[in-house]
């Protein structure tokens, strides 16, 4: 059976914990390309207005999430509903979307119920099962010892289960195979935005205008730190190491929500860094194209991030990255080319890139320019092409 067969005729069911605005561009692409396929959903969260903890705030996407491909929601019989827990989703239904496939894509993590349930279902039934993982190292988010106790023990027979398995960056299946998982099963899926879409924003933004409305000179260089302001996220660091770099004509704008907001704008009075960092809260994505275009450098400072897709945001809007050695998406930084890597809360290090580069205005400009170019082979055609690789080894 040739790969274009395998997409014509095989019932593709992709299972999905809840809508993600990154994930529905290639959905659409699949469309385009004529897959047979349905997407399942177990919750409607985000599609549907929902209270985010980590952003501390509600959270309503406002670009369409459910329009341009086929998609059904399976019913979720969960007492205590939601996405935050291991049995927040539980959608027995599931198992008779598969009786009704030849292959089974799930997006879902292990970390829920209703993945087994679809896992016992494919085995019993003897159907392709495919899950992807954003794994790209085994560490585990709270840092807790009995996980990083368990995980070698346990991960190995949770991949196992995958006829195939799709990871988002060679470190994930560097990661993977680390566990003895055969490397011919393992995919990289680059894990994407929707190129087209803030390729199409980012240019219609006026760049002048944006920062007169933040009050920020057009000579400036403007700083992003975009994420929920969270103890993994690391948003601290970035403050510290701003304040400590002490560049004239800079600013610091901090993206997002979350629990650490208050102790964050106590510090940046402690520091007496004044309208030099600016707090915006929660932005929706339609509003984040101006945001990194307006911008020179987006920071991103976790030890603890799988992936981290503002940086592909960042850079197909022309913004330079900085990024820890923790983010997976490091994948995509040449360093002094489209952005910088550094250790992890290594303070001293992020200082010293930014008293660097910040007066650099051309270099600056021109990593935004390389940013945006190695954006053209990271993109949901690449994601796609890879999962039809998937799909024809677990044909074959």
């Amino acid at each position: 059976m040739n790969l274009s067969a395998n997409l014509h005729s095989c019932r593709i069911s992709i299972v999905v914990s809840h809508p993600i605005p990154y994930i529905i561009p290639l959905f659409r692409l699949m469309v385009k390309q004529k897959w047979n396929f349905r997407v399942a959903y177990c919750s409607l969260e985000g599609a549907q207005s929902y209270r985010d903890r980590d952003f501390a705030t509600e959270v309503a996407w406002d670009v369409p999430l459910l329009e341009g491909y086929p998609w059904v929601c399976v019913p979720n019989i969960s007492p205590k509903p939601g996405l935050n827990r291991f049995f927040g989703l539980v959608n027995p239904q599931l198992m008779q979307l598969v009786g009704e496939s030849d292959i089974i894509i799930v997006y879902a993590g292990y970390a829920y119920a209703s993945f087994w349930l679809t896992a016992l279902a494919a085995k019993l039934q003897r159907k392709g099962f495919i899950f992807s993982t954003d794994t790209s190292r085994l560490s585990s988010r709270s840092g807790e010892s009995w996980k990083a106790k368990i995980k070698p023990f346990l991960l190995p027979k949770i991949y196992n289960l995958g006829d195939a398995i799709l990871v988002s960056t060679q470190f994930g299946k560097e990661a993977i195979a680390d566990l003895g998982i055969p490397e011919e099963r393992i995919f990289i899926t680059p894990f994407v935005a929707d190129n087209e879409w803030w390729l199409e924003k980012a240019a219609e933004v006026d760049r002048t205008k944006v920062r007169q409305d933040w009050q920020i000179p057009n000579d400036a260089t403007i700083l992003v730190f975009c994420a929920k302001l969270q103890p993994w996220k690391r948003p601290q660091d970035i403050l510290e190491a701003f304040a400590k770099a002490n560049v004239t004509n800079s600013y610091l704008l901090y993206v997002g929500d979350g629990a650490m907001r208050s102790q964050l704008e106590t510090r940046v009075k402690e520091l007496e860094l004044g309208d030099r960092v600016k707090f915006l809260g929660f932005v929706n994505q339609s509003q984040l194209p101006a945001i990194y275009k307006a911008a020179d450098l987006l920071c991103l400072c976790s030890e603890y991030e799988p992936f981290g897709v503002v940086v592909n945001e960042a850079m197909l809007c022309e913004c330079g990255v900085i990024v820890s050695d923790r983010v997976g998406a490091r994948a995509l930084v040449e360093p002094e080319t489209t952005g910088f890597i550094y250790p992890w809360s290594n303070i001293d290090k992020l200082r010293a890139i930014l008293q660097l580069i910040i007066p650099q205005k051309d270099k600056l400009a021109q990593m935004g320019q390389n940013a945006k170019k190695r954006m053209e082979t990271w993109s949901p055609k690449e994601n796609i092409s890879a999962q039809e690789r998937a799909i024809k080894f677990v044909n074959n």
